[in-house]
């Protein structure tokens, strides 16, 4: 690994954007290095905040970890649907009312979905072409 990991290869590895990053320096959350105009962090703090939005210092069996933000909180009387933008990966996860309001999300709150599930499949096929007998 290079010394310095630029900033939007930490937002690739974390899963936000780059404003993201900034606002978090901004609010002194992280602190890049400038080299030249470019921000950057070393290596060091690179795996450090890599291994802790990873999870790695809680306890859990689940492994598939998102880092994300989420884009929009859908409230009914009793559920919640919580949409995130995890890098590449939009996450949608249905909850209680209740636990979207007691983690208070909202649009624009750093969050990390948690995948733990025994047998998730979708699958589709391309269309079949409709035959007609004339």
């Amino acid at each position: 690994m290079a010394d310095y990991v630029r900033i939007g290869e930490v937002a690739t590895a974390l899963g936000v954007s780059v404003d993201t990053l900034r606002r978090w320096e901004a609010e002194g959350r992280i602190e890049f290095e400038r080299r030249g105009n470019q921000r950057v962090l070393s290596s060091d703090q690179f795996k450090r905040l890599v291994a802790t939005s990873n999870g790695s210092e809680r306890s859990s069996s689940a492994r598939n970890r998102f880092a994300g933000v989420v884009v929009s909180v859908i409230r009914d009387g009793v559920m919640a649907q919580v949409e995130m933008q995890c890098g590449d990966y939009r996450v949608v996860s249905l909850m209680s009312r209740e636990a979207a309001d007691d983690l208070g999300l909202e649009p624009g709150v750093a969050a990390t979905a948690v995948v733990k599930s025994t047998n998730v499949v979708v699958e589709t096929e391309p269309p079949r072409p409709i035959r007609r007998r004339s």
